[in-house]
């Protein structure tokens, strides 16, 4: 299968991923899982314990991309790959997640200024019982940051629903001195791990 005759599902509502994606030229059609805590959720993200980052990460894209296949299944949707992916910030070796609110955001970024810390993204690529995994780890520094900037940048409103409440292609690129690792990574899709795993599917990218 080629990408000229197929389209992957992508199991994700980050439009960065969507973006990352039209980049190098992969056409896709959403999958929408649901995340609503309210309404109910597909896929379980709590963490278990004593769980590291890194297996965190691979087992939440994994648990994405093979309810998502589950999914196609019982919609008698098109059988294609379903790509799906976890983004986790890590400081000190401890998860951060997504802020709850404003304060929570403030006492994240608080945390991050003029320090080290990591953003690891596993992506997941399953088609029918076979699921292949990647996971990309990289390193961010922020430099010292004030707490009128914190609050400015808080209030535009970037930090929510952002790992780690910032987005390094947005406003909170000015906060960074230094990377290492996978830029589209840091944004939520590594795209050389995105490329290996879509090649072990007869994917290519044009």
């Amino acid at each position: 299968m080629s990408v000229a005759d197929k389209r992957i599902y992508l199991a994700s509502r980050s439009p960065r991923r969507r973006e990352l994606l039209k980049q190098i030229g992969v056409p896709f059609e959403l999958l929408l899982l649901r995340e609503d805590l309210r309404r109910g959720v597909d896929v379980d993200e709590t963490p278990l314990p004593d769980e590291s980052p890194g297996v965190y990460a691979l087992r939440i894209a994994n648990a994405k991309a093979t309810t998502g296949m589950r999914q196609v299944a019982q919609r008698g949707l098109p059988i294609k790959p379903v790509l799906a992916a976890d983004t986790s910030v890590v400081f000190d070796e401890q998860l951060i997640g997504k802020p709850d609110d404003t304060e929570h955001a403030v006492r994240i970024l608080r945390t991050l200024s003029g320090r080290e810390h990591q953003v690891i993204t596993a992506i997941a690529l399953a088609l029918r019982d076979q699921v292949e995994t990647q996971i990309s780890v990289s390193s961010v520094w922020f430099r010292e940051l004030d707490e009128a900037e914190i609050r400015r940048y808080v209030a535009s409103g970037e930090p929510r629903d952002k790992a780690g409440a910032y987005a390094i292609q947005g406003r909170a690129g000015a906060f960074v001195t230094r990377i290492a690792g996978s830029y589209s990574g840091i944004m939520g899709l590594p795209l050389a791990e995105t490329a290996e795993l879509l090649a072990r599917f007869n994917v290519s990218i044009p």
